[in-house]
């Protein structure tokens, strides 16, 4: 089977949700990741923490260098993830769909090297 990359995409600057809203949410996000297991197609998930507690490393005339904060500066942000198998796109598009559904945030799908179909 394929492996798929599932981001959860965060509006950044948005207003984080309520304590009471965001307990609905990790229970479906949970609920999600227990389908996924179920049905053998989780691999790995995991939440991230906030970009600006990122750390940019790049090497430049032989030297390592170190920014403090995300590569880039963007409207949205990886949140979260999933790891899935599938057997093929349309498969990983129908976890993506229940992702989004679970998150109420947008979900990326996307092959890794050497999976397309």
């Amino acid at each position: 089977m394929k492996q798929y990359l599932l981001s959860v995409l965060t509006p950044t600057g948005a207003t984080p949700p309520s304590p009471e809203q965001l307990a609905e949410i990790m229970q479906r996000v949970e609920a999600y990741d227990q389908g996924l297991k179920d049905a053998g197609a989780w691999v790995f998930s995991g939440g991230l923490e906030a970009p600006s507690t990122a750390t940019v490393i790049r090497q430049k005339d032989g030297d390592m260098l170190l920014t403090d904060g995300p590569f880039t500066v963007g409207k949205e942000y990886v949140g979260g993830f999933s790891i899935v198998r599938a057997p093929d796109l349309d498969a990983a598009l129908e976890w993506g769909r229940k992702a989004a559904q679970a998150t109420t945030l947008p979900i990326e799908v996307r092959p890794f090297v050497g999976e397309a179909s």
